[in-house]
């Protein structure tokens, strides 16, 4: 059973606001999926969960396409995953990620369709889709009991919110 929200953020602020709380409000083990065609603004919002995390401002998100990881510092540590040049759970597990799955830190993995039957039972799903302009369309979908409790305080964050629904 999973709970869902849908947001529409009208600009970068509020893509901003969404990311800086929802990294205030991560633990330790948490894994957040970003989902959405290349140039949805994954990253982007990768960048404003580690800034709410803590990461320090010398340190600039940038995507791990190349490198598959990107580590940062903060309250938590940020692991940072992009699987688009994997081919599937294997090479997942062959590149050494999936024990960042199991972490103490917070982990927001990018094209996570990769990871397979490698995604744990509880897990923040978030599908970025353009709404025009500098607008996105974000829906959480929260699986497990910790994200469903967690997801109505981001409802208010940023935009205009419909659900949760079931």
């Amino acid at each position: 059973m999973a709970d869902s929200l849908t947001l529409s953020l009208a600009d970068p602020a509020q893509t901003e606001s969404l990311g800086r709380r929802l990294g205030a409000i991560c633990g330790p083990g948490d894994v957040i999926l970003l989902a959405g065609e290349l140039g949805a603004g994954k990253t982007t919002l990768a960048g404003w969960i580690a800034r709410g995390l803590g990461v320090p401002d010398q340190y600039h998100v940038t995507s791990p396409s190349f490198a598959l990881l990107h580590e940062y510092p903060g309250r938590l540590p940020f692991y940072h995953m992009d699987c688009y040049r994997l081919a599937g759970e294997e090479d997942v597990e062959a590149a050494g990620l999936a024990e960042y799955l199991e972490g103490a830190g917070v982990c927001a993995i990018e094209w996570p369709d990769r990871l397979g039957g490698l995604r744990p039972e509880s897990f923040l799903e978030i599908r970025i889709g353009s709404s025009g302009g500098e607008g996105r369309t974000v829906t959480l979908t929260a699986h497990g009991r910790s994200w469903r409790q967690r997801l109505p305080q981001l409802a208010a964050t940023a935009g205009s919110a419909s659900g949760p629904g079931r």
